[in-house]
C-alpha cells in the first residue's frame, strides 16, 4: 500500500479541509484528549482524569426520564406512538414541524420569564448552536470581514464562525479589575483598532449568560451594546444558549426585551442564537435555533438550514415535551435549584483552601482564579500550571488562554456534568494540590507535613460531606450504591 505524505495530502485536498481553522490544537481540546485517553471512573479507573472541561447539564435527567416514561406517545418508537411513524418519517420541508416551532417559541418565552413574545415563523432550525452560528456568519459577513467578541469567550467560536466562512473574530478586551464587564470604552477601542487595521467589522457577538464567566449582562450594558451597534450600523448576534441556567439574582434579561423597549433600535440588525443543549441538557439532539428580526436573514437562513436540519423524530418528541407547560415550569425551577446548590457547594469547597472564583449566578461552570499559583504571571506560566493539573492532579480544567482571556491565571471549571461523589473527589484532589508542601527536601519533614495536610483536608471535607448528607438529595446520580 502506498502512503501519501502530509504535504501531498494538502495538495490533493481543499484549503478549508486541511487548514488549522478548527482550532483542535488549542489547550481546550487537548484537555478533552487527556480525558479520553484516561477517563475517570469511580470503580474501574479511580485515578483517571476527571472531566471538568465539558459544559453539560446532567443534573435533571431523572425528571426527563420520568416524563418520557409517562408520555410514550411522544415517541414514534413506542407501541403507543408507532401510529405516527409514517407521518413523521416521510419528507418534511426545512421550515420544521409547525408544532415544533410553536413549542420552541413558547419555551423561549417561558425561559425569559414571559417578558417577551417570539414569532414561530422566525424560528430557523440548525444542527446545534454550532450550526446556528456558522449559518449566521454566512448570512451576515464575507470572508475577511470580522465580528467583535468580548473576551474571554468560548473557544468553539473560533471554529463555529471562522473555519469554513473565512470570517475573523476581533477581541474586545475585558479585564478582571471590573469583573470582565463589557464597557462602552472597550467596544469603541476595539472598533477603532479594527478600523486602523483596515478590518471591516460586520457585527458584534455577545454571549449572555457568559461562557466562561457564568455572569449576566445587565439592562444598562445591553442598552449600551444595542446603541453601539446601531451607531456603527453593524449586526448584533446574541448567543443566549444558557438562558435557563440562571440560579440566583439578578434575573436573566434577553436582548429581545431591550429591542422591544428601544423604539429607535434597527431590529434588522438583531439576531439570537439559541439551543436546547444547555438549558435542557440535550447536546446529542443537535437542536440549534436562529431567531432573527430581519426578514431577509430568516429567508436566507432557512434555505441554508437544509445542510443541518433537526430530525423530524426529534422535533416530534420535543414538541410534545415543550408543550407540557406544567412539566416545563417544574423542570426550569428544579434545574435552577440544583445548579445553584452544586455551584455553591463547589465554590465553597474551593474557598475552604483559599481558591477564589469570579462571582457568578448562571451557566454550568465558574471562572476560577489561580493567579497566585503561577510561577510567573505569563501565559506560559499558566500553561505550565495547567499541564500539572491535567497530568498530576488529573483534572481537566480549561486554561484562560484558550478562551482568549487577557490575563493569565484564570481557569474555567464545569460542575454540572458529574455526580456528587465525583465532585467530592475532584475537590479533594485540587485541595490537596493547593495545600501540598513546597520546597521541603527532608523526606521525614515532607511525610509529616503531608500527614498534617491530609488531616486538614479530611476535616474540611467531613464538614462538606455533612452538609451534603443533611441537604436534600438533588442529584439523580447520588445513589446509595455510589455512596457505598
Amino acid at each position: 500500500m502506498v502512503s501519501i505524505s502530509n504535504n501531498n495530502q494538502k495538495q490533493l485536498l481543499s484549503k478549508i479541509a486541511t487548514n488549522d481553522g478548527h482550532g483542535e490544537n488549542s489547550p481546550y481540546f487537548d484537555g478533552w484528549k487527556a480525558y479520553a485517553n484516561d477517563p475517570f471512573h469511580l470503580t474501574d479507573n479511580p485515578n483517571g482524569v476527571i472531566q471538568m472541561g465539558l459544559a453539560e447539564n446532567q443534573l435533571c435527567f431523572d425528571l426527563i426520564q420520568e416524563w418520557v416514561v409517562n408520555n410514550p406517545k411522544a415517541s414514534i418508537c413506542t407501541v403507543e406512538g408507532a401510529e405516527n411513524f409514517q407521518d413523521i418519517a416521510i419528507f418534511q420541508d426545512y421550515h420544521g414541524l409547525p408544532e415544533f416551532r410553536q413549542a420552541v417559541a413558547r419555551f423561549m418565552e417561558k425561559v425569559r420569564g414571559d417578558k417577551v413574545t417570539f414569532d414561530p415563523d422566525r424560528i430557523v432550525m440548525s444542527g446545534g448552536a454550532t450550526g446556528a452560528h456558522e449559518m449566521l456568519a454566512f448570512c451576515l459577513a464575507d470572508p475577511g470581514d470580522a465580528f467583535l467578541v468580548p473576551t474571554p469567550y468560548y473557544p468553539g467560536f473560533d471554529r463555529d464562525l471562522r473555519w469554513r466562512t473565512g470570517v475573523q473574530l476581533f477581541p474586545v478586551v475585558c479585564e478582571s479589575c471590573n469583573d470582565f464587564k463589557v464597557t462602552k470604552k472597550a467596544l469603541e477601542e476595539a472598533y477603532e483598532k479594527a478600523q486602523q487595521s483596515n478590518i471591516k467589522i460586520k457585527g458584534l457577538l455577545i454571549n449572555n449568560p457568559s461562557n466562561p464567566l457564568g455572569t449576566l449582562l445587565d439592562k444598562d450594558t445591553l442598552r449600551d451594546i444595542v446603541t453601539f451597534i446601531n451607531s456603527k450600523n453593524i449586526h448584533l448576534v446574541c448567543d443566549e444558549i444558557y438562558a435557563a441556567t440562571v440560579f440566583d439574582q439578578p434575573r436573566f434579561i434577553s436582548v429581545s426585551e431591550i429591542v422591544e423597549e428601544m423604539i429607535e433600535c434597527n431590529k434588522d440588525l438583531i439576531h439570537i442564537v439559541y439551543s436546547l443543549s444547555k438549558d435542557l441538557g440535550f447536546p446529542g439532539f443537535r437542536v440549534g435555533i436562529v431567531y432573527s428580526y430581519n426578514d431577509t436573514v430568516v429567508n436566507i437562513a432557512r434555505k441554508m438550514s437544509s445542510f443541518g436540519l433537526v430530525s423530524t423524530q426529534t422535533q416530534h418528541l420535543l414538541a410534545s415535551m415543550l408543550s407540557d407547560e406544567v412539566f416545563i415550569e417544574k423542570f426550569i425551577a428544579e434545574s435552577s435549584e440544583r445548579l445553584g446548590e452544586r455551584q455553591g457547594m463547589f465554590t465553597k469547597g474551593l474557598a475552604e483552601v483559599g481558591i477564589s472564583t469570579l462571582k457568578s449566578n448562571a451557566g454550568l461552570f465558574f471562572w476560577m482564579d489561580l493567579r497566585r499559583l503561577l510561577k510567573e504571571a505569563t501565559f506560559d506560566g499558566e500553561l505550565e500550571l495547567w499541564r500539572i493539573i491535567i497530568n498530576e492532579v488529573k483534572l481537566n480544567v480549561s486554561p484562560g488562554c484558550s478562551f482568549h482571556c487577557s490575563e493569565p491565571g484564570w481557569f474555567r471549571v464545569c460542575f454540572a456534568n458529574m455526580d456528587d461523589e465525583t465532585m467530592r473527589i475532584a475537590l479533594k484532589r485540587i485541595s490537596y494540590f493547593v495545600l501540598q508542601p513546597k520546597g521541603l527536601n527532608n523526606k521525614a519533614a515532607v511525610n509529616k507535613q503531608c500527614s498534617r495536610r491530609k488531616l486538614q483536608i479530611s476535616l474540611s471535607f467531613r464538614r462538606l460531606d455533612h452538609e451534603f448528607m443533611n441537604s436534600p438529595a438533588h442529584s439523580p446520580m447520588n445513589s446509595p450504591l455510589v455512596r457505598t
